[in-house]
């Protein structure tokens, strides 16, 4: 052992490598899982008792030389490509790659446009939302679930202050400044106490949508959002109305868009149906006019309310909600050079 240990000794100090390569294969030959330094070690326990001391401090000289070498090898060879690197003309025209748009950011400005070309305007709010304008002005009663822990992220010094659970707060503070015809859109960040999962997010986007004018009725809240999905996924789309409740319409309706991932077969994100919910919506409820100061007896209106990431998914074919918070590279490189 002794003569193979010194023959290996001066193999290492004879080495040079050109490039980081060779350096590579240098490092995997000695120190590799099936290496020779490994094999001298599994060879140790045949060495006799009284020759063990000598040949563990052979072996462990062997080791420690071909880690400085390695690390003198590639040191030189850094400095050597950056002495490359400063041959560069300096004075050349920068080269960086192409950035891109957050897939949310860009399904956001789509949906802004699609309402604004049916004369909707953007309005936005603050994400720390006092009980009034959060729930109260909504019609959400007392003993609702949604003012609960278990749903909303409360401000500890202040149990009146709360994250913003949607965006139609922003709709109240339209309401308060302004008189109809009201017809504007709330996109923003919203904040639900939820568990994180392929589907759902403790954070989350939403467009919520709001029209307050004279003879407002239920077919003109169809008809715009009919207008809307066919303009965001496709005339060919199918869509559905389903009755539903929220404490701020009356009455209510979801809207479903046929799942474009699994083609209407079924799969994680539509639960099989073949359907996808996307917005809830129905008629302002004379109770949310009224706390607003605007009059119930002359107006009407509609509101709508979706979620960016849901409708993200559907139209990227993402599968896993996650993807779009973990900031991977990966993912978003996908969308360089969208608008």
């Amino acid at each position: 052992m002794r003569e193979k240990i010194n023959a290996l000794l001066k193999e290492v100090e004879a080495f040079s490598a050109e490039n980081l390569e060779e350096l590579e294969n240098f490092r995997i030959k000695f120190l590799g899982k099936k290496g020779e330094i490994p094999a001298l070690f599994a060879d140790f326990k045949s060495v006799p008792p009284e020759q063990r001391r000598e040949m563990g401090q052979l072996i462990n000289t062997l080791k420690q030389t071909v880690q400085n070498k390695i690390v003198a090898l590639k040191e030189k060879l850094d400095t050597q490509t950056g002495d490359q690197e400063t041959q560069l003309d300096l004075t050349l025209p920068a080269s960086a790659p192409l950035g891109s748009r957050h897939p949310l950011s860009i399904v956001r400005n789509e949906i802004i446009d699609i309402f604004s070309r049916i004369g909707f305007t953007v309005s936005e709010g603050p994400e720390i939302e006092d009980d009034f304008h959060n729930f109260t002005a909504l019609n959400f009663p007392e003993e609702h679930p949604a003012r609960d822990m278990q749903d909303t992220f409360f401000i500890e010094k202040d149990p009146d202050l709360a994250l913003r659970t949607h965006t139609s707060s922003v709709q109240v503070r339209v309401m308060e400044k302004s008189q109809p015809p009201i017809r504007t859109i709330s996109p923003g960040r919203v904040f639900r106490n939820e568990a994180i999962s392929a589907r759902a997010h403790c954070i989350f986007h939403q467009v919520e949508g709001l029209y307050v004018d004279e003879n407002v009725s239920f077919t003109d809240l169809k008809q715009t959002l009919f207008y809307f999905a066919r303009e965001l996924f496709g005339e060919h789309t199918k869509i559905r109305f389903r009755p539903s409740y929220f404490p701020f319409t009356e009455p209510s309706a979801e809207m479903d868009v046929s799942c474009n991932i699994c083609g209407g077969k079924g799969c994680n994100i539509c639960k099989y149906t073949g359907w996808v919910e996307i917005l809830g919506c129905g008629m302002v409820d004379p109770n949310v006019l009224e706390a607003c100061h605007i009059d119930n007896k002359k107006y009407t209106g509609f509101a709508f309310g979706m979620g960016i990431e849901r409708i993200t998914m559907l139209k990227y074919q993402v599968n896993d909600l996650r993807l779009f918070f973990e900031n991977d590279l990966r993912f978003l490189e996908q969308f360089t050079a969208a608008r």
